[in-house]
């Protein structure tokens, strides 16, 4: 079944819109949706400089903690459906609170969310499934990993089990290396997301990111993508909350792609529905695709950022109403959704010194950028007094475009992102290095 314009009377009243979040990914969710005819109004608590710009996108100033008065100013606003975007309200609770007052939620609940914010627990939850992934422990001292970092003889990686904005990834290149990430957090450089690490054996080949809608029992997949987590050229230095992406992978091929549905998706969704999680919502399976095969490293509640904005480009005005299916529990499962037939690109601008102390407040200034087939999402972006764009956040901006093919993708993103610049801006200039062919062409 494929869902498109014929389908529309189909469907339940989809005018009002409310997006949870305040970045990149929230704004392209909020592009993607507006596409849609029959909606009318995207609101969203509480986007970001950006958002406005958007056509039908409306900010509301409100904060998400104050339970009480999001009820009373959702029901004044008649929203018809609301897509929770950031893994922090989803782990606090939020969609089940907004699912009890009646709301179309997009969005799993708390236990649902588990599989984010809890990285020992997934990784239970894994072994429980008999889904592939790699060799893990987990401790809850510094003195418990000093015994495994130094009796076992595979190189490992260090993970804070908690929430940590996608950098709670340290890939030691040695024992000492591993000792040091792992004191850190415990010391507390992520909070209460520090109270455990999981420690986890170094596997290794490329990486894809895939994501299935996801209503409670059935789902259906959106186009791959493989982001660039390391900060600098080459994929070396530091890990981020995301440097670029492109979609879709073309290393995951049908047979691949078959694989991963039998061993790892359909396999995590029974493992839900065993543990009694009615899960709507978005799942991102963080993959590897090993010598023996794909691997899970990670699951997100929550599109992942920056590949949900080099994805939605790609989505035609039927996405809003899988989302809505979702939240109703009312796939099919054989619901095709309808991609552009280009291939689409990502690089993210980001603040001098992220991911450690960046400085914010800095003007932001944007030329002429070429509209065919390119967007601009705001990640970290605030206005001043005057409303003059000013840099708010250590990843500011996402340059997206689309072509038939990756050299031509990058090559726009690149001439557009000569049309950007604040102070301290920094970008990798080869995102996508696995699937250009002239990668020195656009700088």
């Amino acid at each position: 079944m494929s869902i498109n314009s014929n389908n529309f009377k189909n469907f339940n009243r989809l005018e009002n819109i409310l997006i949870i979040g305040n970045g990149g990914r929230e704004n392209s969710l909020a592009w993607a949706i507006q596409k849609n005819e029959l909606v009318k109004k995207v609101f969203l608590i509480p986007g970001n400089a950006g958002s406005e710009r958007i056509n039908k996108c409306e900010r509301i100033k409100i904060d998400i903690k104050k339970r009480k008065e999001i009820v009373e100013k959702l029901d004044f606003l008649k929203v018809d459906l609301i897509v929770i975007g950031p893994e922090i309200p989803l782990a606090d609770g939020l969609a089940d609170f907004l699912r009890k007052k009646d709301f179309k939620v997009f969005g799993p609940g708390k236990d649902g969310a588990k599989l984010e914010y809890s990285k020992s627990w997934a990784k239970e939850f894994m072994q429980d499934a008999n889904i592939p992934t790699a060799k893990f422990w987990k401790v809850s001292s510094l003195e418990e990993a000093k015994k495994i970092i130094h009796s076992t003889s595979i190189p490992l990686v260090v993970k804070a089990d908690g929430l940590a904005s996608g950098k709670g990834v340290f890939i030691p290149d040695s024992k000492e290396e591993c000792v040091i990430a792992t004191e850190s957090i415990f010391n507390g450089k992520f909070g209460n997301s520090g109270n455990m690490v999981v420690l986890e054996e170094k596997i290794h080949g490329p990486e894809v990111s895939v994501f299935a809608l996801c209503d409670g029992k059935k789902y259906i997949l959106l186009p791959s993508a493989q982001d660039h987590k390391r900060l600098n050229e080459e994929d070396k230095g530091p890990n981020t909350g995301g440097m670029g992406a492109y979609s879709p992978a073309p290393l995951l091929t049908k047979n691949y792609l078959e694989r991963i549905i039998k061993e790892i998706i359909e396999p995590t969704i029974n493992e839900l529905n065993k543990k009694n999680i009615d899960y709507k919502g978005v799942i991102y399976f963080g993959l590897m695709i090993t010598k023996s095969g794909p691997k899970v490293i990670e699951y997100n509640c929550r599109f992942g950022d920056p590949e949900c904005q080099t994805i939605m480009p790609l989505m035609d005005q039927s996405f809003v109403f899988l989302l809505e299916k979702c939240s109703m529990g009312n796939l099919i499962g054989s619901e095709k959704i309808d991609t552009s037939d280009k291939v689409s690109g990502c690089v993210i601008a980001t603040s001098k010194g992220y991911p450690h102390e960046y400085k914010t407040g800095f003007p932001i200034k944007i030329g002429r950028i070429d509209p065919n087939d390119c967007q601009i999402f705001d990640s970290g972006t605030s206005l001043s007094k005057d409303g003059e764009l000013l840099t708010d956040g250590g990843r500011v901006l996402s340059i997206v475009c689309q072509d038939k093919d990756f050299d031509l993708v990058f090559e726009k993103a690149y001439k557009n992102l000569k049309e950007i610049n604040f102070d301290g801006i920094y970008f990798r200039t080869d995102i996508a290095h696995q699937v250009r062919k002239n990668l020195s062409k656009e700088i």
